[in-house]
């Protein structure tokens, strides 16, 4: 029977060792564990965390069942990969004894004094939620294989000077093929991507034309992922694939849509407008307006105007 629910924070990977029953870690700032055959997850130890000081990588290399993270079950394939950063909120996670998978964990501290450090930081995946993992074909599954093989290797092997700079290039390269693979997915599941592009218009288009504007201000990011239930990183990198333009870059371009409808088509004064689309201030508005179009909102009326009446003359 599992133990009663509670949350834990985690702060030295030799704490989280502990909790999963685990031998302590070679190193105390990074750790590697394979579980497989020889070596099942003791899912009787499993422990319900909210909070990790650490990062943590997940590759299931076999699943036998459904997940549970948080309160949702998802389906793992074989192959799937997760990515949680230091101080991410997290749920718990529930694997099979049969569930095998890489689990490598990384101190901040084990990076510093190299580019890595700051470079991590970057991949906007770590931020991704746990429904938006990272799903690998097979030539995909057999390049992380072979990288985390040769960071089990330094790590059972003794530690010697060179071990850190040879096992922190390794986990330099699997970001960088896992950045890579995930731009693969956003492109292999284009047609998920062009429905939450769709949903994501029609988001906006609601949020306009239901008064949300005046109510809660211009249009956040977060306000969009949430209706989505999705990652506000994910949608930003779903965009830029598709569209070339961040979710904020989106935004502002409908934004700027709505504002020149407004412009052309009413007598609404710049200050209306400005509240209508959720700025505070008509100052605010106009220098949006003008750092978007080079053209204040009523230059861009009276140029619009100006020609539609000479071509009644």
């Amino acid at each position: 029977m599992r133990k009663k629910e509670r949350l834990v924070r985690f702060r030295s990977i030799s704490e989280s060792h502990q909790a999963f029953g685990l031998p302590k870690p070679q190193h105390p700032l990074i750790s590697l564990v394979h579980f497989n055959e020889n070596n099942p997850f003791n899912t009787d130890m499993a422990p319900i965390y909210d909070v990790l000081d650490f990062y943590k990588i997940t590759f299931i290399t076999q699943n036998s069942g459904r997940l549970k993270y948080g309160q949702d079950y998802y389906d793992f394939n074989e192959g799937s990969m997760l990515f949680i950063a230091p101080h991410q909120l997290v749920g718990s996670t529930e694997y099979h004894r049969k569930t095998y998978a890489y689990l490598l964990l990384v101190h901040p501290d084990f990076l510093l004094g190299h580019p890595l450090a700051n470079k991590i930081k970057q991949y906007g995946y770590f931020s991704y939620s746990v429904n938006e993992a990272l799903h690998l074909s097979s030539q995909e599954k057999e390049i992380m294989t072979a990288l985390f093989e040769i960071m089990v290797q330094e790590l059972s092997n003794r530690i010697d000077e060179f071990s850190q700079e040879v096992i922190i290039s390794q986990i330099a390269l699997l970001l960088n093929y896992a950045n890579r693979f995930y731009k693969r997915q956003f492109i292999t599941r284009k047609v998920v991507n062009n429905e939450l592009l769709q949903k994501t218009e029609s988001i906006l288009e609601a949020y306009f034309n239901q008064g949300k504007a005046l109510e809660l201000g211009v249009p956040s990011v977060q306000y969009i992922s949430d209706k989505l239930n999705i990652s506000a990183g994910y949608l930003s990198d779903m965009l830029r694939s598709m569209i070339g333009q961040s979710a904020q870059q989106y935004i502002h371009l409908k934004l700027i849509e709505r504002a020149k409808e407004k412009l052309s088509t009413t007598k609404l004064s710049v200050g209306e407008i400005a509240f209508q689309l959720g700025f505070e201030h008509p100052q605010s508005f106009s220098k949006f307006f003008k750092s978007k179009t080079k053209q204040s909102p009523l230059e861009f009326r009276a140029a619009f105007i100006e020609p539609a009446i000479a071509e009644t003359k």
